[in-house]
């Protein structure tokens, strides 16, 4: 799913962006500062936003694009409002945390790193979240569901839906 950056949306955004990047830009190793600043505005670095602290801060974008995709607290896509995770460590998966998370893909109709159409759902990759003894374990937005079954997801998607 491809999320279009509408400039005009975000026009207070942008003008809080510059002020950041004036107060920074003569900064030693502001680029992060600038970053994180930048992601916590928009929840996530666009490439429209990357180009533009490229050409103010002169920076090449390549630069930032490999700073970007290395670190993984930066996303390039919108985080949904519901962030889901499941437990991909040793237990879980073999109590069957994979047909967990198959579930959940097919059910919101994208994969892990993807984020729906309506922003409402994101999934993450998760690795051990210490939960062993209700393995199966299923994250979403901070709720931690366990003993899980394929056949639970829906059901349990469904009370996000309606929030």
């Amino acid at each position: 799913m491809e999320f279009k950056f509408d400039y005009d949306e975000n026009k207070e955004k942008l003008e809080k962006l510059e002020d950041v990047i004036k107060a920074n830009r003569d900064k030693r190793g502001a680029l992060m500062t600038v970053l994180h600043q930048a992601q916590h505005l928009f929840g996530y670095l666009p490439l429209e936003v990357q180009e533009i602290i490229s050409s103010k801060m002169f920076i090449p974008l390549s630069e930032i694009y490999g700073v970007v995709t290395f670190y993984s607290q930066f996303s390039l896509t919108p985080k949904g409002k519901y962030e889901i995770g499941v437990c991909e460590g040793t237990a879980c998966y073999v109590k069957g945390s994979q047909a967990i998370k198959e579930k959940v893909m097919e059910s919101l109709n994208i994969a892990v790193g993807e984020t729906t159409p309506d922003l409402n759902f994101s999934m993450q990759a998760t690795r051990c979240i210490g939960a062993c003894g209700l393995a199966p374990v299923m994250t979403i937005g901070g709720d931690v569901y366990g003993k899980l079954k394929a056949n639970d997801i829906e059901e349990i998607l469904e009370k996000y839906r309606s929030k």
